[in-house]
């Protein structure tokens, strides 16, 4: 994969932010950010075949960068088809560019929906991302772009829950892993085979406890945690963050499953 552009930064959030409240993105009066142009970004699947994301530009979601987590879960992805998405209804939240979910649809799930923040400009380049993607064409899987704010009432293609769960790189936002958590509850079939994915690296190092935490909470909400995948990237994503550089590019995969 490769990143035409990209920060230097992971993002600085508080656990006293919520990303859910939209006056966090509004800037200062008399402030006018020029609006920064979509970016592209590539990742070729095991088959050897390039996929090419388009990317918003930057954006206070953080939707415009193609994340570790989201690269590595779509390799697990193409490495257990067959138990996870064949014939498999699948949502994924936290999109971004959509990569996961949009591997799921060409490795042939039965339904994919894939979610970000109701941003109008994401949700859009979500449904660019699907419309543009050439193995989708051929492929007989619904996929669906939507918005979604974790924790609200679920949306009609919601509704009848999934099979599979795709977190990636969201555990960063620590006050709204209850939100988070609740929509895994809301969602994610109570069956044995039903899973969800969370895969996430620890950019600030620092606050690698913050980020476990949502895991506690899981196990308290009745979901079995399992550690799946301990991967060490080339290089660090954000060039300019401070702490233990090993932890900064490793990618951690965890499955949730109800405890039944």
């Amino acid at each position: 994969m490769e990143n035409i552009s990209g920060p230097t930064a992971s993002p600085e959030i508080e656990d006293s932010e919520d990303l859910t409240d939209t006056a966090l993105f509004q800037e200062p009066d008399g402030y006018f950010r020029p609006k920064d142009p979509p970016s592209f970004a590539e990742h070729t699947l095991l088959s050897g075949e390039k996929l090419h994301m388009r990317l918003v530009g930057h954006n206070p979601l953080w939707g415009h960068l193609l994340w570790n987590g989201g690269q590595v879960v779509s390799e697990y992805l193409q490495q257990h088809v067959a138990d996870l998405v064949e014939h498999k209804d699948v949502l994924e939240l936290g999109a971004g560019a959509g990569l996961p979910g949009i591997v799921c649809g060409i490795l042939g799930a039965r339904k994919v929906v894939i979610t970000d923040y109701p941003d109008e400009e994401l949700v859009e380049n979500l449904q660019l991302n699907i419309d543009n993607c050439k193995p989708l064409k051929v492929s007989e899987s619904e996929v669906i772009a939507e918005g979604y704010l974790w924790g609200a009432p679920l949306s009609a293609n919601m509704s009848s829950g999934f099979d599979l769960l795709i977190l990636a790189d969201l555990l960063f936002n620590h006050s709204e892993h209850a939100k988070l958590l609740h929509t895994v509850g809301l969602t994610l079939r109570r069956l044995p085979a039903a899973s969800a994915l969370v895969f996430f690296t620890p950019y600030r190092p620092w606050l690698f406890d913050n980020d476990m935490a949502f895991f506690d909470l899981a196990r308290q909400g009745g979901f079995v945690v399992e550690k799946v995948l301990e991967k060490a990237m080339e290089n660090v994503m954000f060039t300019e963050d401070r702490g233990d550089e090993l932890l900064r590019k490793t990618v951690y995969g965890f499955v949730l499953r109800w405890q039944l």
